[in-house]
């Protein structure tokens, strides 16, 4: 059965997401990138990554969502048609890019919800 090996990533909406970004650097020692994301590497092919986003990002779905999970999947096609299996909302695309593959689904309360199958190495 596929499932959840970790969290991927931690994303949050921001007004102003260089001075977030700053915010973080200045108050608690996180490094941000000019573009507002760092990640952390917990082993050789472990990450978090934790990224702002533009406030007006349609990237999270509705615009009241101000935070999205990025669900680290060990089988992304796999756990996407079990989930639609169980009448869990699905979203019909996928994205493949150089970090690997990604999907999403929609909790009970309408969150988006990001998958993501690593690329071999990460």
């Amino acid at each position: 059965m596929a499932k959840v090996t970790g969290i991927g990533g931690v994303f949050l909406r921001a007004r102003n997401p260089d001075r977030m970004a700053e915010w973080y650097r200045k108050h608690l020692g996180v490094p941000m990138s000019d573009g507002g994301a760092i990640t952390f590497h917990w082993g050789e092919a472990e990450t978090t990554t934790f990224a702002l986003f533009a406030n007006d990002t349609d990237y999270f779905g509705e615009p009241g969502q101000r935070a999205m999970i990025n669900l680290r999947v060990d089988d992304l096609t796999e756990l996407l048609a079990q989930l639609r299996s169980r009448g869990v909302e699905v979203l019909p695309q996928t994205e493949d890019s150089e970090y690997g593959r990604f999907g999403w689904c929609v909790d009970p309360e309408g969150n988006r919800i990001e998958l993501w199958q690593p690329a071999a190495g990460m």
